[in-house]
């Protein structure tokens, strides 16, 4: 594609496929995707690990951020989803958090420049995780029977409108919820991602061209800002997505309907 005459971007399948980098070949090629993802996981192990290796009474450095951090997501997250009964699940939610965050973040990293969850192949595993979890969940504290009939059968609705409600909510409790988890995250991610890109291209093209320099300052603007917002978007999408898994296991946990 090309615009003001030299300045291509690239196909799409260019952003999105990427070739083995290290095993090629084999059943462990990692790309780029996967590096990412390896290297959130282990940021955030190293992050929690490095704060309780010499935990200290008044925190400082990096555990002080570490227990703000634990504070957020138990005060805003799962005390507010899932109640005191939810405190047992800190721990995983903080990491979920966190892996999230760090996928995201290194859509703004320079010369990475790639969100991890812009890929199905990150986003699909994480709902279905999710999804497993709140299943397992309610049936282990509800009972098979009671647990699905929790889920699909409303309180207080009449037997007549039992047989269009139950297939509805077979669809929105046990397909919709992990479709939507994945979806979300993965379209939000991408999508800032070729923002970044279209305007991170702009910027760079205006700058070799002598004559286009006069119109630099507006994308490379618009890249500052875009790139902004993206950090705000990235934090959300992690907050949203532990939230919603939060509020899953809570209603799984409750039995609630």
């Amino acid at each position: 594609m090309h615009l003001l005459g030299s300045i291509n971007f690239p196909p799409i399948g260019e952003l999105l496929n990427w070739k083995a980098i290290l095993f090629s070949g084999s059943a462990f090629s990692l790309n780029k995707i996967g590096l990412i993802t390896l290297a959130a996981a282990l940021i955030t192990f190293a992050m929690f690990g490095l704060a309780g290796r010499k935990a200290k009474l008044v925190p400082t450095g990096l555990q002080n951020v570490v227990e703000y951090a634990v504070d957020f997501v138990t005060n805003l997250i799962v005390l507010d989803a899932m109640g005191p009964e939810g405190i047992v699940w800190v721990p995983w939610l903080v990491g979920m958090f966190f892996f999230i965050l760090f996928s995201n973040l290194f859509e703004v990293i320079p010369f990475i420049q790639m969100p991890a969850t812009a890929r199905t192949s990150v986003t699909i595993p994480l709902a279905l995780i999710s999804y497993i979890t709140f299943v397992a969940v309610g049936i282990k504290k509800q009972g098979l029977g009671r647990y699905f009939k929790s889920s699909l059968v409303p309180k207080g609705v009449p037997v007549a409108l039992l047989p269009l409600l139950i297939p509805l909510e077979f669809l929105s409790t046990f397909i919709v919820r992990p479709f939507a988890l994945a979806i979300r995250l993965c379209g939000n991610m991408l999508a800032g991602h070729l923002l970044l890109v279209t305007f991170a291209i702009l910027s760079e093209a205006l700058f070799v061209k002598s004559l286009l320099l006069i119109a630099l300052p507006l994308p490379f603007a618009m890249l500052v800002v875009v790139t902004g917002y993206e950090i705000f978007v990235s934090a959300l999408q992690a907050f949203i997505f532990t939230t919603l898994t939060a509020v899953y296991i809570g209603e799984a946990m409750a039995g609630d309907h």
